[in-house]
């Protein structure tokens, strides 16, 4: 679906990419990693068709730079960075359909699934893009990018500015494609991506210096059951659980809440910071089709 031949792109004399050679299939969850500098966006930017380079790229056979209009409509791209826009959100959904022939409903699902209200009077409908919140306008550009018929989706820092709950709906949209598209995660960090990807691809200065298959074991549906009991109550704790949609059972000691399969490395990091005050803290795959303790829902 993608190929890399040779890519190389030179900036003012310094070599921002160096001779990447790649081929990522239909169906492939790939993250991109390295620091900052190591080529990531530019790679990306190549891949868009937004800059001109030696080498080949191609998606699906066909140039991104040559055939761009065509290649683009087969692509959901969600940018580090939202891009400035002054145009109406509901305008805007509009305009990101018509360019790719979607329906215009598909994306206002989406968006109203991922938890933004585009139907109340004071919704976000009519506010200008620009305006929004952080978090809400990855939420919409999140589901500009899932409401085309994409082959290839693009991903820079996806659940980035996302709560919990966000991130639980954009692992079950992503899930919905896992098998209809490639994806390309970019991150700088492999525990924020590492449980959404079957491979993971690290770039430093301009080169690939791993590319390597992982374990496919966390189902991006999944969910883990969690019970954490604490030594004493504490507000800065309670605040973090309350983020985490967690129900305090008994005097701010005990909580117990679900976490996304996926974001298990996040949750765990957020739960490090109060080592001191945790006494227990347990976590247990759900199954679907069997209640958390093992037997039939």
């Amino acid at each position: 679906m993608i190929k890399f031949q040779n890519v190389a792109k030179t900036f003012r004399r310094a070599r921002v990419l160096d001779g990447i050679d790649l081929e990522i299939a239909l169906g492939e969850r790939v993250a991109l990693i390295g620091s900052n500098g190591a080529g990531k966006t530019t790679l990306i930017r190549c891949l868009l068709g937004e800059y001109n380079h030696e080498g080949v790229v191609t998606i699906d056979g066909r140039s991104p730079r040559t055939d761009r209009t065509a290649v683009l409509g087969s692509i959901g791209f969600v940018p580090q960075l939202p891009p400035p826009l002054k145009m109406p959100v509901g305008q805007l959904i509009e305009f990101a359909a018509s360019l790719c022939g979607s329906d215009p409903k598909r994306i206002f699902d989406i968006a109203r699934r991922l938890g933004l209200d585009l139907d109340s009077a004071n919704g976000v409908a009519g506010r200008q893009f620009v305006r929004l919140s952080g978090g809400m306008k990855q939420k919409l550009l999140i589901a500009i990018a899932l409401g085309r018929d994409a082959k290839v989706l693009v991903l820079d820092e996806p659940a980035a500015n996302l709560d919990p709950e966000a991130r639980k709906i954009f692992f079950e949209l992503l899930a919905e494609r896992a098998e209809s598209a490639t994806m390309l995660i970019s991150s700088h960090r492999l525990d924020e991506v590492s449980t959404l990807v079957n491979r993971v691809i690290e770039l430093d200065l301009g080169k690939v210096v791993l590319d390597d298959r992982v374990a496919d074991d966390v189902a991006l549906t999944g969910r883990l059951d969690c019970r954490i009991v604490v030594k004493r109550p504490e507000a800065a704790f309670a605040k973090a659980m309350a983020v985490w949609k967690f129900t305090d059972r008994g005097d701010g000691l005990e909580w117990t809440g679900d976490v996304a399969g996926p974001d298990r490395l996040r949750f765990m990091g957020m739960a490090s910071r109060y080592v001191a005050l945790i006494s227990d803290i347990s976590l247990r795959e759900v199954d679907e089709k069997l209640g958390a303790s093992g037997t039939p829902n």
